[in-house]
């Protein structure tokens, strides 16, 4: 097992977490961005066994999430603040990062690509919003709780959707993941419901030619982001598509993490070495969506 460093920052307003193996054995550091809701914290699982891979990684929290003040209302917090964030990040390291984005933070790599901002040697959507329109995701989610989208509409803010432990499980956790319903909503922060209604025509647009290498990691059981509307979107990527079974929206807290991030880490050695279909995961992943 490789040993490794923990660095906590707090600089300018931006709370860095920060994995560094004493033996760095791969040269180009891991950005990670969280989704809505969440913080630097969220990707703790992931970072620890990518340390003991050999990457180095740093994972930043969005102003007002995790330990990051607020420098603004949440409820006028847009996308453009949040991807100016993630600008930042990226161009404050000295090496172009593979970048690592869940469920909104997937948003805002795309948004990085359609910017035509094809800068990076590799980047991985995790559970990620979908290439064109979030509409079926907001149809799911008024069938699901539309107590919940009413009160999140009628306060213009995202927040009612995860009111309770119980109703944030609902949406991110499976019966069997490795954090509590309890201890995940209490590091759980208000959101903005605008940047939701940006994402969508005309004020969004997906790239339509991408040459940075795309992995796509969808969950079978995710309530957020349902499988059956990623499939597609990360087709219109040609990404590498990969179905993780039996898990919700949080990745990264679900029973098979270790697996999911083994698959990580053996698809971003393929990048590395050139084979990029060097797989072994002890997880039975569902085909890639050019496969399937």
């Amino acid at each position: 097992m490789t040993e490794y460093t923990i660095e906590h920052q707090l600089e300018a307003g931006i709370e860095r977490i920060i994995y560094t193996p004493q033996q760095q054995r791969q040269q180009t550091p891991i950005l990670l961005g969280h989704g809505m809701w969440h913080g630097a914290w969220c990707w703790q699982p992931w970072q620890e066994l990518l340390a003991e891979w050999g990457w180095q990684s740093i994972a930043f929290s969005l102003p007002g999430h995790g330990k990051s003040p607020a420098q603004r209302p949440y409820r006028l917090n847009t996308l453009g603040y949040y991807y100016r964030t993630l600008k930042a990040e990226i161009e404050r390291l000295p090496t172009k990062p593979i970048y690592m984005g869940h469920s909104m933070g997937g948003a805002l790599g795309q948004w990085h690509l359609a910017k035509g901002d094809a800068d990076l040697p590799a980047m991985v959507l995790v559970a990620p919003w979908l290439s064109h329109s979030m509409r079926p995701v907001f149809r799911n989610a008024q069938k699901l709780d539309p107590w919940g989208v009413l009160l999140s509409w009628l306060s213009f803010s995202a927040t009612p959707t995860i009111r309770t432990p119980k109703r944030a499980a609902f949406w991110f956790l499976s019966e069997n993941a490795i954090i509590k319903p309890k201890q995940l909503h209490r590091q759980l922060v208000p959101e903005s419901a605008l940047v939701l209604l940006q994402y969508r025509w005309p004020l969004w647009r997906p790239a339509k030619k991408v040459k940075t290498p795309l992995l796509w990691l969808a969950a079978e059981n995710d309530r957020c982001i349902p499988e059956v509307y990623s499939r597609p979107a990360a087709a219109h990527y040609n990404a590498e598509y990969w179905v993780i079974p039996k898990a919700n929206h949080d990745l990264m807290f679900e029973e098979s993490y270790r697996e999911t991030a083994e698959l990580i880490n053996n698809w971003l050695q393929s990048i590395v070495t050139g084979n990029q279909h060097d797989h072994n995961s002890s997880l039975q992943f569902q085909a890639s969506a050019s496969e399937a």
